[in-house]
């Protein structure tokens, strides 16, 4: 017994060309090789027991064969030839034996089983699996069944009291997943590759197991209760048209897979990756003899008419994609929703069906005698001993005919069921939501795999897509209904902009005009809160203030905040504004309206008494609870509005306080609120405004949680050394002083004495220079900040100057290095060194009073000059303070050798006494 695969039948160049037959795995001999590019070829595949049905994977194909009890799967293989042609062939890899049941039918894709008997079905996954094997290679697999021994004792139970007066029928049962194991069927795998590294399934996953029980309330004829058309479905995409209009070669991507079987008036569709899930269940109008289905319709044959019927392929495939579907982004019709008959066409004497791209191949027998005879008693129909029907063959009768029909394009079939919709234009009704969802879903079934379509027929596709979002988004956008949001995300993928929107919305409800469901305010409002690009003209802004007059009028200020209705009449929109029964922070929000729609009217008087009507705290929480009256986007770029450079040159503190409020509420970032200064001071990247320093300030006072603290102590530190280093002025005067910082603020600390001692040697003229010397020392001598970070932005600040040198010892000093520090103090300005002493040198550097400074001021007084006087004053107070803290033989061993006796005697005397006097 011989199974025959003919391939390479394209390349045959003439009708009396030879044919090649050859047996599976063996090699080609090198003679023979070079004419297999012109020849057919014939691989035939031994087989121990009769074939009882096939399948071929439509995506690698693999051929699997279906004996009594046993499955064989043969896998496709490639011998190379030469360089430009290699020849098909078949390796046996896999024997699936499977006990109680017996297959009718069964068809196979990508590792994925289904076996079907008169009333069974089972889907099952081959799986590979490293860690199992050493433990399957080349030995069987059994999976586990606790109740086979049930169903073995059961069947022999059956045997024995099922005559002629009894027929034993089990319960239906649907088990899905791992549940499925307790179906009773066993399952076993045997491995027959050459090659251990051939080896490709090692395990197996129960998916589905399905039983059904005839109603045998009435005697009916076998064909009435068995089932028929199984069929596994892959849907993929493949490779995208290039720009010559090409198809790429690409690997096909598989999305999901469907599993179809039919009984002669039902038929199921179920979908069995990632989980396994019945999503479609099909009623036919009169018996089935069979079915075929495509990713865009089923197809079933009558006796006499062939019968056409819509899919929920497409649905399944989007929602298992992108599991939040139905968002404000996209939608997609449920996979729930009913399925529908799109026509049905006499053909006299249907016998078969199959399908190919978009034709559907019919085999018709005229004749009605020519029907097999299946007079069979119903009984031994429902037996499971009775496995095989007998059929005579047809080859010598006449009145068979094959048709080939056409489907219809999807693009055509989708206008007919637009046009069709029309009729439901005027009338509310779910009906019309049925009917596009079924065209757009046709369509969406279509731009799957467009490999086979010309560039013109993929645009074409994509139009109608495009155009079938826009109807759908209509429907939810006039109905109230619980999922009237919808039309937002349809009207999304339509590509439509808001004015086409009002103009379609507007046009269809002339008839009611004071009428706005909710799908059409809540797709109109979520698209105003958008940053639109596009902007509205008067006629459509005005359109909007009155559908949100009417519908929602709590919306009414923030509608009025979108970029989109610059173009309003401020008359029109204070009309509706005044008509608001405010009260509670909503009445600041309009009150804030209100000035802004003043300020773009010119009437300043109208703003002043709108502004002043609210506290300055119940003005901020209005600008939180709307930010688009300060800032708004256009083309992905921060505009201030006329209300933020209004409150810029009258009420900067409000502003800044507005700002610092949105920040904390997470309604602006921090990059973006320093951009908004910036544009709203006119003041390119590069340079930052008084404004902006203001803000920064006030984040410090606010201590925002979210603020990073030593990246915005950098970015005033080093904004105070540029305008130190180069004297430059702010160009606004700055809302708090350094004293209001350290009060305000525990980031500023107080500035050491000895820095005002410094400065006092220098006179500076421009008190506001002083200003950001003052917030620049506060902020270092304050307790947050990180001194070895500003070290990069003291270049520019020289210590020729006092203000320099202030900063450099400063640092310097919270570095701890404090020897160098009185060196330059000794050098610049001694009178410095006795307070800066003082206040740093305590506890552990106590010792720098007799090693560092005590011995620095002998040498200094030894060498004279003009600051002798200086230095000769602070050597007394060191001595004072070294008599005080050492024991007198220390302070004796401190005391220079050459020093003049009668100077230091006071202190040598204090020094013996002080315990005395203590």
């Amino acid at each position: 017994m011989f199974l025959r695969a003919y391939v390479n039948w394209r390349s045959k160049r003439a009708e009396n060309s030879r044919v090649c037959i050859r047996m599976v795995g063996h090699n080609v001999e090198v003679p023979f090789r070079e004419s297999f590019g012109d020849r057919m070829s014939i691989v035939e595949m031994p087989l121990s027991e009769p074939p009882l049905c096939i399948s071929c994977c439509p995506v690698k194909g693999d051929l699997l064969v279906g004996c009594t009890n046993k499955l064989v799967l043969f896998s496709l293989t490639y011998q190379a030839i030469n360089e430009e042609f290699s020849i098909l062939d078949f390796e046996r890899s896999l024997i699936i034996h499977i006990d109680n049941i017996t297959p009718v039918e069964i068809s196979f894709c990508v590792g994925y089983v289904a076996v079907m008997s008169d009333l069974e079905v089972l889907i099952l996954k081959l799986e590979s699996d490293s860690k199992n094997e050493e433990r399957v290679n080349h030995q069987p697999y059994k999976t586990s069944n606790p109740v086979k021994q049930t169903n073995e004792g059961f069947n022999n139970e059956t045997s024995q009291i099922e005559t002629d007066d009894f027929v034993i029928c089990q319960k239906p049962m649907e088990l899905l997943g791992e549940k499925s194991k307790q179906s009773g069927v066993s399952v076993t795998l045997e491995s027959t590759g050459l090659a251990d590294d051939k080896l490709k399934y090692f395990h197996i996953q129960h998916l589905l197991y399905r039983r059904f029980t005839p109603d045998i309330s009435f005697y009916v004829s076998s064909d009435d209760i068995r089932l028929h058309s199984l069929q596994l479905l892959p849907i993929y995409q493949t490779g995208s048209l290039t720009s010559d209009g090409k198809n790429s070669p690409q690997e096909k991507e598989l999305l999901s897979l469907f599993c179809f079987f039919s009984l002669p008036y039902v038929g199921y569709l179920y979908m069995v990756v990632k989980s396994v899930e019945l999503i479609s269940v099909y009623q036919y109008p009169e018996k089935s003899q069979q079915a075929v289905l495509t990713p865009l319709f089923l197809h079933v044959i009558t006796r006499n008419n062939l019968q056409c019927f819509t899919v929920r392929c497409s649905a399944a495939v989007a929602r298992e994609e992108d599991p939040y579907m139905d968002t404000t982004l996209k939608a997609c019709p449920p996979v729930s929703m009913d399925v529908c008959a799109l026509r049905i066409q006499l053909f006299i004497g249907l016998n078969a069906i199959c399908h190919f791209k978009n034709h559907v191949v019919l085999l018709t027998k005229a004749d009605p005698e020519a029907i097999p005879d299946r007079r069979e008693s119903p009984r031994r129909f429902l037996s499971r001993k009775d496995t095989s029907v007998k059929i005579k063959p047809p080859a010598a009768e006449a009145g068979w005919s094959l048709y080939i029909v056409n489907t219809i394009s999807p693009v055509q079939l989708y206008k007919e069921m637009v046009d069709y919709s029309n009729t439901y234009k005027t009338v509310k009704t779910q009906s019309c939501i049925h009917l596009l969802s079924e065209a757009h879903l046709l369509v969406r079934a279509a731009l799957l795999d467009t490999s086979h379509l010309e560039p013109g027929e993929k645009a074409e596709l994509l139009e109608a897509f495009k155009e079938s979002c826009g109807h759908l988004g209509d429907c939810y956008s006039r109905l109230d209904t619980q999922h009237s949001h919808l039309a937002l995300p349809y009207y999304k993928m339509s590509g439509l902009s808001l004015a086409e929107v009002l103009t379609r919305v507007d046009g269809a409800a002339e008839c009611e005009p004071q009428k706005y469901e909710r799908g059409l305010i809540f797709c109109i409002n979520h698209s105003l809160y958008e940053n639109l690009d596009e902007e509205l003209s008067e006629e459509l802004a005005a359109k909007v203030v009155q559908m949100f007059h009417i519908a929602e009028p709590k919306q009414l200020p923030h509608i009025l905040c979108s970029p989109a209705m610059k173009n309003v009449n401020p008359l029109t929109a204070l009309s509706c504004l005044r008509k608001l029964d405010a009260c509670g922070l909503f009445s600041v929000l309009v009150t804030l309206m209100k000035a802004a729609l003043a300020l773009k009217m010119g009437d300043v008087d109208m703003y002043g008494s709108e502004m002043k009507s609210h506290s300055q705290m119940k003005l901020v929480c209005g600008f939180i609870m709307e930010p688009r009256l300060l800032i708004q986007q256009r083309k992905g770029q921060i505009v201030p509005t006329e209300l933020a450079v209004q409150l810029k040159e009258t009420q900067r503190g409000l502003l800044v306080a507005a700002v610092l409020g949105l920040q904390k509420n997470n309604k602006i970032g921090v990059e973006e609120a320093d951009s908004f200064f910036k544009v709203l001071c006119g003041k390119d990247e590069d340079t930052i405004p008084q404004l902006l320093v203001d803000f920064w300030e006030a984040q410090l006072v606010a201590c925002l949680p979210d603020t990073v603290l030593q990246e915005l102590c950098c970015k005033l530190i080093s904004q105070y050394i540029w305008r130190v280093s180069k004297r430059q002025l702010p160009d606004t005067i700055p809302l708090r002083t350094s004293e209001d910082l350290i009060n305000a603020c525990s980031h500023y600390g107080l500035i050491y004495p000895w820095v005002h001692v410094l400065m006092s040697s220098d006179s500076l003229a421009n008190k506001s220079y002083t200003e950001d010397l003052s917030k620049l020392q506060s902020l270092i001598c304050g307790p947050s900040f990180d001194v070895a970070s500003i070290i990069p932005f003291l270049e520019p600040l020289s210590e020729d100057t006092v203000a320099g040198l202030s900063v450099h010892i400063l640092c310097r000093t919270r570095l701890k290095e404090y020897e160098q520090c009185i060196d330059t103090l000794m050098e610049r300005c001694p009178e410095a060194v006795i307070p800066y002493a003082n206040h740093e040198l305590k506890e552990e550097n106590r010792t720098l009073w007799w090693k560092k400074l005590l011995p620095e001021l002998c040498q200094r007084i030894k060498c004279g000059g003009e600051k002798y006087k200086f230095y000769l004053s602070s050597l007394k107070e060191t001595l004072s303070v070294v008599a005080v803290d050492l024991e007198f033989r220390d302070f004796l061993n401190v005391l220079p050798e050459d020093g003049t006796a009668a100077f230091f005697l006071p202190y040598l005397l204090y020094c013996s006494q002080k315990k005395s006097l203590t």
